[in-house]
């Protein structure tokens, strides 16, 4: 069972549709139990993180979510998802987030000369032990939608990278951590193979 967190926002629909496309029963809730007995947890994100982060602690989320993950039971990331994991986003000026992991989200800088944000597909470059991505090429393409970027401080975190005129964080792992800044459910079968190994994972640490 894949449980979705509802914060109130989110594309919580598209996701999961893609875990029941492959065959994963899931259930979506925004109840902090819920969160803590949770089997394997999807942190989906659309939106500002500082809006994001207030729905978070309006409804006692961020502790239920911070205590999962630091149970070490599998956790997915996706997009935002990824990003509230670390310490602050400069998004709204400065806003903390969960403080899980060290390190800063940041705004892509004018000098990259791209289009802000980055919409749609770009390759990635991932590690080759890494159990997200396994069974895929080593440069897979995915869709990203996002305007900032991680660069976390522990380097042992990242298990993908991609350049957008500069090189950020893709995707993290993390023992039974797992997120990614691209949106898995938008990105066809590559996507669908990634929320695989993930459940596959997560069947494993049962």
């Amino acid at each position: 069972m894949i449980t979705v967190v509802d914060y109130g926002a989110g594309n919580l629909g598209s996701v999961e549709k893609a875990f029941r496309y492959i065959g994963e029963d899931v259930k979506i809730s925004g109840d902090p139990e819920d969160i803590i007995k949770a089997k394997a947890l999807v942190l989906p994100g659309v939106g500002a993180y500082g809006d994001v982060m207030e729905q978070l602690k309006g409804k006692e989320l961020d502790k239920a979510i911070i205590d999962y993950v630091k149970s070490e039971k599998p956790f997915l990331g996706i997009c935002l998802g990824l990003q509230l994991l670390f310490d602050f986003s400069e998004e709204g000026g400065k806003v903390d987030g969960l403080g899980i992991f060290k390190g800063a989200i940041r705004l892509f800088p004018e000098s990259i000369n791209m289009k802000i944000p980055q919409i749609g597909w770009n390759s990635i470059r991932a590690k080759e032990d890494s159990r997200l991505f396994k069974g895929l090429d080593i440069e897979p393409y995915v869709y990203f939608v996002h305007s900032y970027y991680l660069k976390a401080e522990n380097r042992d975190l990242a298990a993908a990278s991609c350049n957008y005129g500069i090189d950020f964080d893709a995707a993290i792992e993390w023992r039974n951590t797992f997120a990614v800044q691209f949106h898995p459910e938008k990105s066809g079968e590559t996507g669908l193979k990634i929320l695989r190994n993930f459940s596959e994972a997560a069947k494993f640490c049962l």
